[in-house]
Formats: structure tokens, sequence, C-alpha cells
């Protein structure tokens, strides 16, 4: 397994092209730009912490393939014991870091991919199976960072990929070749993209027949040849060029420092595809992943949620109302719906059941209830968050204004709080409220696997409504008189 400093200096051999704010970043030195640093530390964290012996148990995992000690992050569930210890895991490193940590995405890609895979080559005697498991030990063995590419672009959403006036706004198999295939197109919103080794691409959605050249699953480097990732912004990202008060978390940053990547006819060899043209499995390929990746959201929210839920109590200990009692009834309302979101995940975890291949899935409707409740409650702990923290964490100067010598006796003095306390100390606390709980991180909560109503879809298909009203009916004694 990589350490931490192997992860950083892997990423230096990389030929990756990246544009940040229009300007190209030298490959062997963009992990260190200011906007680019806190993502590669989070994510060099679950490589640090692997390494721990305290940390071990959940942190890795033994390859059903090799038998060798792997990072869990590369790890195909066996059990739901693995499930459990997955979203355990995601809560310890979140409390680690208090962001996204970015490798979520790849782990939740390669496990659906392998339950997929099976089922494809079952039904239409192809050999991608196999192929992935090749792939699969090529990651463990060199303990790769995989970004999940599923998302695509989509251009008008009333329209389905093949009616699009521009058909590269889903991406899709431009060629066949008898060493490959060629695909072309985007994908949107990448996690840890630009700091990853290798991106496993997957359909966005559910295709048709005249669709297939859009059923298309592969892995690709990140820094293959036609692959180019346009850096996005994030709430108050210039600050990362300011110092580190302002930041809030300037170690970690927030969120995943997503891209829009751009593959201009990237060629991909027959060992690395993994679908291609199997429209009938692209939905399932697509509804394993998302019900993996939603029931991930009340670990990594919950752990998100306790740095959240903590700096509000900091935040009110340091400005002399901790002890107030509405604070008090704020905080344990804040605990309640984080553990709420906890619970979901753990559920979900809990009866998850084995698929075809070996592999384990998790409760889906559970899994997308859980997400669905991340939606939602986030907004409501951030709320109360602000709402304890006061208008300082909105109103607040600068880092700058604080070291300023003419100035910075001011800022000392008026932003005091309790006298014991820093006037810096409380600033610092008021940023990293003020970061977690705005902008980015927000919308992230919102929109990060999958936006609510994708949920609220998934719950016509997986609440069996009939049964539910054949029970009720049996209850009342309507109908159905003779069952018992």
């Amino acid at each position: 397994m990589k350490t931490a400093k192997e992860y950083k200096d892997s990423l230096r051999d990389r030929k990756i092209k990246v544009y940040l704010k229009g300007e190209l970043l030298d490959p062997k030195t963009l992990i260190d730009h200011p906007f680019i640093r806190g993502h590669v530390n989070s994510a060099a964290m679950t490589y640090a912490l692997a390494g721990m012996k305290e940390y071990e148990e959940l942190m890795t995992a033994t390859s059903h393939l090799t038998g060798r000690k792997i990072n869990r992050f590369t790890h195909i569930h066996q059990s739901t014991d693995d499930l459990v210890k997955k979203v355990k895991m995601l809560r310890m490193i979140s409390q680690k870091t208090g962001t996204c940590y970015q490798r979520c995405v790849g782990f939740d890609a390669m496990n659906a991919t392998y339950s997929v895979t099976y089922e494809i080559d079952q039904a239409m005697g192809t050999d991608y199976h196999e192929r992935f498991k090749k792939y699969l030990e090529y990651v463990q063995e060199n303990d790769l960072m995989i970004a999940g590419a599923m998302t695509d672009v989509k251009g008008d959403r009333s329209l389905r990929p093949g009616q699009q006036k521009d058909p590269d706004l889903f991406v899709h198999v431009v060629e066949k070749r008898d060493d490959g295939i060629v695909i072309r197109g985007a994908k949107a919103h990448m996690t840890g993209m630009v700091n990853s080794h290798e991106m496993l691409i997957m359909p966005t959605m559910g295709m048709k027949e005249d669709e297939a050249d859009y059923a298309v699953c592969c892995a690709i480097p990140v820094d293959a040849e036609g692959v180019l990732h346009i850096f996005g912004r994030q709430t108050n990202d210039d600050r990362k060029c300011e110092g580190d008060v302002d930041q809030g978390n300037a170690q970690y940053g927030i969120v995943g420092g997503e891209c829009l990547t751009v593959l201009e006819n990237v060629f991909v060899p027959w060992d690395r595809v993994f679908m291609c043209g199997e429209y009938q499995f692209s939905g399932l390929l697509v509804e394993r992943f998302a019900c993996y990746h939603r029931a991930n959201y009340g670990g990594c929210k919950s752990g998100v949620s306790d740095i959240v839920i903590g700096a509000a109590a900091l935040m009110a200990d340091y400005s002399g109302y901790g002890k107030a009692g509405h604070v008090k009834e704020k905080l344990n309302e804040m605990i309640h719906m984080e553990e709420s979101l906890w619970a979901c995940s753990l559920a979900c975890s809990c009866e998850g059941k084995c698929t075809p291949s070996g592999a384990y899935f998790v409760d889906p409707l559970l899994a997308n209830v859980g997400k669905h409740n991340v939606t939602q409650l986030i907004y409501e702990i951030d709320r109360l968050a602000q709402d304890i923290g006061g208008g300082i964490i909105a109103t607040m100067p600068s880092e700058s204004d604080l070291k300023n010598p003419k100035i910075g006796h001011y800022v000392d003095k008026y932003l005091r709080g309790v006298d014991c306390i820093p006037t810096e100390d409380r600033m610092r606390v008021a940023r990293l409220i003020e970061n977690m709980t705005g902008g980015t991180a927000l919308v992230e909560s919102m929109h990060g696997a999958g936006s609510p109503q994708a949920q609220k879809v998934m719950y016509s298909k997986l609440s069996d409504l009939e049964s539910k009203k054949k029970m009720a009916a049996h209850i009342a004694g309507v109908g159905h008189k003779d069952e018992k």
C-alpha cells in the first residue's frame, strides 16, 4: 500500500492537462497550487490512516483476488461487515478532515462494475468480468486512486442522448477498432479527478437500443491522450491565496475539488473496456453505483456534521453563551439529525445482500432514503450552526486586517468574546462555520450522488406500494378476505 508521501509523489509523474482560471498548470507542481493543495491533503489522509495500526481494521481489507492486504478503497465488498466497515471508515475520515477525501466515487464505481460485468457475461457470453478483475488487481497492487466518472453534461434535459443536437453531450463510442475503442464527450462534477491516477467511466442513465453507443464503461488514465480537465470554482476559493485563517479549513479544503473532464477522441484498449453497447445493463450499472454512493452520505456527512456541531458549540463558548438553554437545545437538535443520517447508512449496510458475482450490495431503498435525508437535514444542521454562530461569521474582517500593524489591535479588541480566548481563535472557528455551511458545501449535499428527485424516483420503484395497499386492506377488512 502507498503512504501519503508516496501518493503525493506519484501525482507528479503524470502528464495531466489541468486548466484553472484559464491557465494550463504544470503537471509536476499542480498539486501544490493553493486551489488544489487542500484536496490533495484530504485524499492523502486515506493513505496515511491505512498505515496506522489503530485504524487498520477500518482502513484495510484482504483482497478476495490475491489474498493480500489492501487499502479498503480498492476492495470489493464481500459481506455486510465490509459494508458496515466502509461507512464507519467514512465517518472516521470525515472527522479527521472535515471535508471530502474524494475516493468514494471510484470505490463505488469499482464495486458496481464488478457485479454488473458478471451479470453481463452471464447473459451475453462476454468476458468483461475477467477483464475487470485483472484491472482491479492492477488497481489494488498499485493502490491507485480512481475517479468515478458517471455524470454527463446532458445538454437539453428534455431530450435523450441520441436526440441531442450535439452527440457529444453524452460520452459515447465513436469508433470500434481491432485493438480497442475511441470515445468522445465530457464528464461533469468530477470529484478528485485532478489528483487521481485513473478514471472509471460509466453511462449516466439507462440507454435504449438505438443509444447503444452511449452504453460504455471503461477505464483510462487521467492523463491519457485526448483528456483535459477544467478545474471548477468553489465558494471563497480566492481566499486560499490569502493565508489560512479566512479559509476555515486551510489544510483540507471544502468539498472535493470538482472539475469538468473533456474526452476528445480518447483511445481505450479492449482490456480496459467493461461495457460496449450492452444497453440492457446500463440502467443496472447506474442504479448499483447510485445506491452504493448514496449509502455513503450518512457516513461522511455525519462525520462532517460532527465538525460543524463542534464548531457551533465552540463559537458559543468563545462568545460567552455556551451554557444558554436555547443553545443546548439547538445543539441537541443538530445531534439528533446527524445521528439519523448515520442510522440510515448503517441500516442499508446491515441489510445488504449478496449479488450473483459474490460482491455485496446495500439495501437500495434505505440507501436512497439516507441520501434524501441528507438533502434536507444538512441544510437544517447548517442553519442552526449559523444561528448559533451569529452574524459575525458573515461580516468579520479578514486575517490581513487582524495582522495589520495599524488596525490589527482594533480587530483584536472589538472581535474578542470571552476574554481568555484569543481573538484569532474565535475568528478561525467563525470562518470554519462560514465555509462548511454555505455555498459549495451545501450544493454538494443537495446534488452529490444524485439530486433529490432521483431518490424519489427510486422510492416508487423500490417501496412496493401495492403490497402496502394489500396489507391495509386486510387489516381494514376490505377485500382479500381469504388471506389470514
